[in-house]
């Protein structure tokens, strides 16, 4: 292939979201695209649940799949904060559709299943160890001996990339918050009274934390855990999880209705999901048929509520760019152009809010003074409104 014939032909690393998603999208681009996962089957090591904000969703609606993504998930149309106890409600942003929070193995199988409708191809147990450019394409090789070619390899590997080593062997790697996370699930109790469709973010004496109720009654808790050591998900989830309930328990001891969630949380219903991770800006985004999406290259901490949402953005717009644009390393250079401002943006957000997660005494007085004016004066449209009614125009030309 010449660097002037369009591309055919893709391989997408990854089996999480950005892979599923990208490679639907190239394939409603007219781009072959098969996706090939490291581990072995379908939602090994998937636990908990994330949040898709309305930008998300419309990106998936250009796939196909949004609705079906909704009928899995919970809507959350309000939110709260509450500091030691006392609630502030927040301003929402009229328009737009809810917050909608879905499970990963869920989402991970509907994304899946829409990639298979579309066309998409599958390989499991395919680790890459290796990538070889040439001039007409490219050569991943994997742990297992096997090799795979087409015209262009997309990394869609999540914050400890492969992708990202092969294109810049000095490339940052995501780096650990301070916070472990972890999901729990309870039923609902006369004291344990949550609102269906609110959610309230927590600030608690010694953690931050979030509720909200789901679709079939019951509680769904997120805990933020203060953690100067640094633990991979495989070296938390090694810890039984009646020792991280006992820290979990003595953590939310004075935290109402923290206390009340951590001790009806039984080690059946309790999700380890591991270190919070924020990725640094990535130099180099691709090679010449080489390039990244979603977390690899760019993963906000959870606080934005935007990490899933913008993996499928940039999907999206890196297979319109291969669409439109015949040479790849152009295409994948006008792809980083589209979306780096918009990404490092929110992440720098993601950050300023993580510094606020664990306040101290001090900074919980200073909050209860002043937030209710705050968000008297917040201009809530201007603040989010840029993130959550971004929308994709599929049709329009990429020039």
């Amino acid at each position: 292939m010449s660097t002037a014939q369009k591309t055919r032909t893709a391989l997408v690393i990854g089996g999480g979201i950005a892979g599923p998603v990208t490679a639907t999208a190239l394939h409603k681009a007219g781009i072959q695209a098969i996706v090939y996962e490291a581990h072995a089957e379908l939602g090994e090591g998937i636990g908990g649940g994330l949040a898709l904000a309305p930008n998300g969703m419309a990106a998936l609606d250009t796939i196909g799949v949004g609705d079906a993504v909704r009928a899995a998930a919970t809507p959350i149309a309000g939110t709260r904060m509450a500091i030691d106890g006392k609630i502030h409600e927040l301003p929402s942003l009229a328009g737009v559709e809810p917050l909608q929070i879905v499970g990963r193995g869920d989402l991970h199988r509907l994304l899946r299943e829409r990639a298979l409708e579309a066309g998409v191809g599958f390989e499991y147990g395919k680790r890459l160890i290796e990538a070889t450019e040439t001039a007409d394409g490219v050569e991943a090789r994997f742990a297992d001996g096997t090799t795979a070619s087409a015209d262009v390899l997309i990394g869609a590997d999540g914050v400890r990339s492969t992708v990202r080593t092969l294109i810049d062997p000095a490339a940052p790697g995501a780096d650990y918050t301070g916070l472990l996370s972890f999901q729990g699930y309870v039923d609902a109790a006369p004291d344990l009274d949550v609102e269906p469709g609110m959610m309230t973010f927590a600030f608690g004496k010694r953690a931050y934390y979030l509720y909200w109720k789901q679709a079939d009654g019951r509680l769904t808790w997120g805990a933020n855990l203060p953690s100067k050591t640094y633990m991979s998900l495989t070296e938390a989830r090694a810890i039984p999880a009646d020792k991280w309930l006992r820290r979990l328990r003595d953590t939310y001891r004075d935290d109402t209705p923290g206390h009340l969630l951590a001790d009806r949380t039984t080690p059946d219903t309790l999700d380890i999901t591991g270190a919070i991770h924020i990725m640094p800006p990535v130099p180099h985004w691709h090679t010449a048929r080489v390039a990244l999406v979603g977390d690899a290259v760019h993963a906000p901490s959870n606080s934005t509520g935007q990490g899933a949402s913008l993996a499928i953005e940039s999907a999206l717009h890196l297979a319109r760019t291969l669409r439109d644009i015949p040479n790849p390393a152009t295409a994948f250079a006008t792809y980083e152009t589209l979306r780096r401002p918009r990404v490092e943006r929110i992440t720098k957000r993601g950050a300023r809010t993580n510094r606020k997660k664990t306040p101290g005494p001090l900074g919980r007085k200073v909050m209860h003074a002043t937030m209710p004016l705050f968000f008297k004066l917040m201009n809530f449209d201007k603040v989010l409104g840029w993130e959550q009614r971004y929308r994709i125009d599929w049709e329009a030309p990429v020039r």
